[in-house]
């Protein structure tokens, strides 16, 4: 983000489309609406991967990709969320965050629709990208909606949209093969069903973009007053070594979060175990974090430090990995469950995002620093993994990989949990 957008994020000037608090809104409902619509949005900001992990090998064979170009293929929501979602706070300053979000769904939407009329590897790759972007977009801007509208209650619906996330990420592993075999065994009408979701999450958007009463709450007004006596200068966010720590922390987690979407179902197929109960192993551990998806933001938000949540965290991931190393198909409903803990470091990361920062002009540029950096720094990975796999044949190496991953993770997730802002900072 340039010096210009910063500078324009910390303006305070009046009107419905500022990411600053605006007049209260006499309609209750509006809350109760823009909670519907970030659940509606975050059910569909994950089923364009979590669907392609259990069908990756259908896909591989389809297309033609080597182990490498599907290793890409996994890095390629984490370049996307990069590239697209640096530019959600300009975008958001011009025609709103609600405006924006709002065409990111109807983007997911139609990538997901085009993507089963891919004929080849590169046509498959840019209709992703659109489906992806839309998600990059909404994924810097959902914090944001929640520190407008929810101001008072940041970890609760933290813990609500990224507990729906966990939950739409955990219906897609589950059901993509159970319904690719109902609609004849193709993988493109398998990966296509998932346009549907997000067609339907339009639709509330859609309202909040025309009805301009859906303004920030009364609670967001009277901390308009707070928010200005703590705007800091257009200076860059880069300075800051909580941001910094929260970007290696995110983009560490995002790793583990996207290797483990793309190619946990390949480790257990390749220890024996059918491909639909691969699926289904994924599933359990993202459905694991719908309910801890809501715990873990709710306990953060009352604890002044969070690094001891990371390191327990941390803990679970260790154990998941190295029983997935020593013997996959021994316990493999335990190692799925432990990863599926360990990956609750999604919504804490989200949540700190929130609470590092005092204005919502803050969680703009944090949020997009945070997040924008943090899958650069994870699109490796997945690549990594894919040629690791290809070239030694087994999973040893590339699972020793992300086991040693966990450790700057942890390491930088405590730093990021240390209580304090980067309004200090900078």
């Amino acid at each position: 983000m340039t010096d210009n957008d910063v500078a324009a994020v910390t303006r305070t000037e009046p009107g419905p489309d500022t990411l600053t608090p605006t007049p209260p809104v006499a309609r209750v409902g509006s809350r109760w609406l823009v909670a519907a619509a970030m659940v509606l949005a975050a059910l569909s900001l994950r089923p364009a991967i979590a669907s392609l992990g259990p069908l990756l090998e259908e896909v591989r064979q389809g297309l033609g990709m080597s182990g490498t170009l599907a290793g890409l293929l996994t890095s390629a929501p984490a370049l996307c969320f990069a590239l697209f979602g640096v530019g959600a706070p300009r975008l958001a300053r011009r025609v709103g965050p609600g405006a924006v979000v709002c065409a990111g769904m109807a983007a997911i939407t139609l990538g997901l629709a085009l993507r089963p009329l891919a004929g080849g590897t590169a046509v498959f790759l840019a209709v992703s990208a659109l489906a992806l972007a839309g998600i990059g977009v909404s994924n810097v801007l959902m914090p944001v909606v929640v520190k407008r509208y929810f101001p008072d209650r940041v970890g609760p619906m933290t813990g609500l949209y990224s507990m729906a996330i966990s939950l739409g990420t955990g219906l897609a592993a589950a059901v993509t093969v159970p319904l690719t075999d109902a609609l004849g065994g193709s993988w493109r009408l398998g990966l296509g069903i998932w346009a549907m979701p997000a067609a339907v999450a339009v639709l509330p958007w859609l309202v909040l973009v025309r009805d301009r009463s859906a303004a920030p709450t009364r609670v967001a007004a009277a901390a308009a007053p707070a928010e200005a006596a703590h705007q800091t200068p257009a200076v860059r966010i880069t300075r800051s070594p909580t941001a910094w720590a929260l970007t290696v922390f995110f983009g560490l987690q995002a790793t583990g979060a996207y290797i483990a979407m793309g190619w946990m179902p390949q480790i257990f197929r390749d220890a024996g175990i059918p491909a639909a109960t691969a699926g289904l192993l994924l599933a359990v551990t993202m459905a694991i974090g719908v309910p801890l998806s809501f715990v873990v933001p709710a306990l953060a938000g009352r604890m002044r430090n969070q690094s001891g949540l990371s390191v327990l965290l941390g803990i679970f991931g260790l154990a998941g990995y190295s029983g997935l190393w020593l013997a996959p198909a021994a316990a493999p409903w335990v190692w799925a469950l432990l990863l599926g803990v360990s990956m609750c470091t999604f919504p804490l990361a989200l949540t700190l995002i929130g609470m590092r920062s005092r204005t919502s002009a803050g969680v703009v540029r944090l949020s997009a620093f945070a997040q924008s950096t943090g899958y650069l720094i994870s699109i490796p990975g997945p690549i990594l993994v894919g040629t690791l796999y290809q070239h030694t044949g087994g999973w040893g190496l590339p699972i020793g990989f992300m086991t040693a991953l966990l450790v700057p993770q942890v390491a930088a997730g405590v730093l990021a949990g240390r209580d304090r802002c980067v309004e200090d900072e900078l």
